[in-house]
């Protein structure tokens, strides 16, 4: 009996290292397989670029998943030293000088205390629990969310 309190208490053990696994993703890993991208559309000043990214699909199967995505920062929320919320981009410039990519290239990041961002010109690697849960605000709609726990310098 004891015996087999140690196996059970070994895989316990086991399992619960493997659910803290982080599974590194990169922006074409957010596309499904049969997804064609859309060509960026022209800059409409008249219209909020929110409108001007398509809504695309996401993949279901990533929600939930505790994940690091690597990408530019585009600020929402916070100050010139910190940020508690903020849109990961796959491209420098993205929903500020250029339109948004399309929802399923762009990542709604919520942290629940401010996390210093050095440079907003450098990638940077952010790993949270990824939401397949829309979001929308004024410069993008977005396919999904993450709930940020760390930022790192990407190289």
């Amino acid at each position: 009996m004891k015996k087999l309190f140690v196996a059970l208490g070994l895989l316990l053990v086991t399992n619960l290292g493997f659910a803290d696994e982080v599974k590194e993703l990169y922006w074409e890993d957010l596309v499904p397989k049969d997804f064609v991208m859309p060509d960026t559309p022209e800059v409409d000043h008249n219209n909020p670029m929110a409108q001007m990214n398509p809504v695309a699909p996401i993949i279901p199967e990533l929600n939930g998943q505790l994940v690091k995505i690597p990408g530019f920062v585009v600020p929402l929320e916070g100050d010139d030293v910190s940020l508690t919320e903020f849109l990961l981009v796959p491209f420098f410039g993205a929903c500020i000088h250029v339109p948004p990519p399309p929802s399923n290239q762009i990542v709604y990041v919520k942290f629940a205390k401010p996390i210093p961002v050095d440079s907003l010109y450098d990638p940077v690697w952010v790993t949270g629990k990824l939401s397949t849960e829309a979001w929308t605000g004024e410069i993008a709609s977005v396919g999904y969310r993450l709930t940020g726990t760390k930022v790192e310098p990407f190289e």
